[in-house]
């Protein structure tokens, strides 16, 4: 199975206190330089995506739902992660 083409976006933001990297709707990483930042980024996913596989991750309560795009993408990247794959590739290349 493939992965979606749905990707949220990426976005970074410099300032003198750093780089920040963020994927719209999910999380952030912080530090000094984007490679740092990058490297957060992907620390704070997999801690995500492991959460959600092991059903640490309580449904959504009644009227407060998950971007279905954006679930698709956490579940499809966390199957990726559990097969070996490097999210890396998945998060900084277009699909």
């Amino acid at each position: 199975m493939g992965m979606s083409k749905f990707t949220p976006a990426l976005r970074v933001r410099s300032d003198f206190r750093g780089v920040r990297l963020t994927v719209a709707g999910i999380t952030h990483g912080s530090g000094p330089t984007l490679q740092d930042a990058a490297d957060e980024l992907v620390r704070k996913l997999l801690v995500i995506l492991m959460a959600f596989r092991g059903g640490a991750v309580a449904p959504p309560a009644r009227g407060l739902m998950l971007d279905p795009g954006v679930q698709e993408f956490i579940s499809e990247l966390g199957d990726y992660a559990a097969r070996g794959g490097d999210i890396r590739d998945r998060l900084f290349t277009t699909p």
